[in-house]
C-alpha cells in the first residue's frame, strides 16, 4: 500500500512515514506455482535484513495478499503457498501472517465453499502450529461468524486479522464486533477504513472509543494502516500514511 511492494525502499519509506514497522507482502501470485517473492531469495533477504536494521523498523507480519484475487478454497497448491509463507516467516523472524479470504472465497457470497475453506485452514493450522506462528485471516463474516469459523477450525494458531473497514462498510457496530471476538481471537488489526479521508477526519470511526474498548479487553498488538487515504491525493504516500501514523500514535501512545 505504500507503493514499495517487494522493494528495498519500503523500509526507508516506513521510517519516513514515522511508523514502527511494516507488513511485508509475499508478492504476486497469478498462475505461478508459488508467490513471486524475494523473501525466498537468500541474497535479496540479506539486503532486506540490512535495510531493516539500518532504518530500525520491524516486520510485523507477512501478507499473502495474492489471495485477494485467488480462491483459497479452490486453487491448486495451497499447501505449497502456505508452506513457503511460513518458511519465509521463520527465516525473517516474523510470527504473524495475513491471509485474506478474498473475493473468490467470500464465504457470505459462496457459502458452499465453507467446508473446503475449513479443511484447508486446518491444514494451514498444522503447519502454523509446527512452526509456532499465527495465521491471521480476514473474512466477509461478521464477528459472530468469525467466532464460529475459528471454532470449526479449532486451532489457536488461526486467528482473526481484524479490519475496521469490514465492520464500518457493512454498517456493523465496530465496538461490539471487537467485544464479540474478544482479546484472544484477534492477532492484529488493520486500523483503517476505505479511502476518502484520513483517520482523524473519519466521522464514523471513533478511535478513542476503539482504544477504550481494546484497553478494557486487555488487547495489545500491532495496528496496521492500510487505506484511509485522502481521496483527492491518494498517491501521496508520506502525506497520507504519515498523517494516519501520527494520529494513531497520538491516540494509542500519547505522542504529539
Amino acid at each position: 500500500m505504500i507503493l514499495k511492494r517487494q522493494k528495498l525502499g519500503a523500509f526507508a519509506r516506513t521510517r519516513e512515514i514515522g511508523a514502527d514497522g511494516v507488513e511485508l507482502d509475499m508478492g504476486g501470485l497469478g498462475n505461478r506455482p508459488t508467490f513471486d517473492s524475494k523473501l525466498m531469495n537468500p541474497i535479496e533477504r540479506r539486503k532486506m535484513r540490512d535495510e531493516i536494521a539500518k532504518h530500525d523498523v520491524e516486520v510485523c507480519a507477512i501478507a499473502m495478499s495474492g489471495f485477494y484475487a485467488q480462491s483459497f478454497a479452490e486453487r491448486d497448491g495451497v499447501d505449497v503457498l502456505v508452506r513457503d509463507t511460513i518458511n519465509s516467516m521463520e527465516i525473517m523472524g516474523v510470527k504473524t501472517a495475513f491471509l485474506p479470504l478474498g473475493v473468490k472465497s467470500n464465504l457470505v457470497e459462496f457459502p458452499e465453499l465453507r467446508p473446503k475453506v475449513v479443511e484447508r485452514l486446518k491444514m494451514a493450522a498444522e503447519m502454523a502450529e509446527a512452526a509456532n506462528v499465527v495465521i491471521g485471516i480476514e473474512t466477509a463474516y461478521d464477528a459472530a461468524g468469525d467466532v464460529q469459523l475459528l471454532e470449526d477450525v479449532g486451532s489457536p494458531n488461526i486467528k482473526i486479522f481484524f479490519n475496521f473497514a469490514n465492520a464500518l462498510q457493512n454498517g456493523r457496530d465496530l465496538i461490539e464486533e471487537l467485544k464479540t471476538l474478544g482479546k484472544d481471537r484477534i492477532c492484529m488489526i488493520h486500523a483503517t477504513d476505505e479511502d476518502g479521508v484520513w483517520l482523524e477526519r473519519n466521522e464514523r470511526l471513533d478511535m478513542e472509543a476503539v482504544k477504550a474498548t481494546l484497553d478494557e479487553m486487555g488487547w495489545s498488538g500491532w495496528l496496521v494502516i492500510e487505506r484511509s487515504r485522502d481521496a483527492n491525493d491518494v498517491r501521496n504516500v508520506v502525506g497520507n500514511f504519515g498523517a494516519n501514523t501520527r494520529y494513531l500514535k497520538k491516540v494509542f501512545q500519547g505522542t504529539e
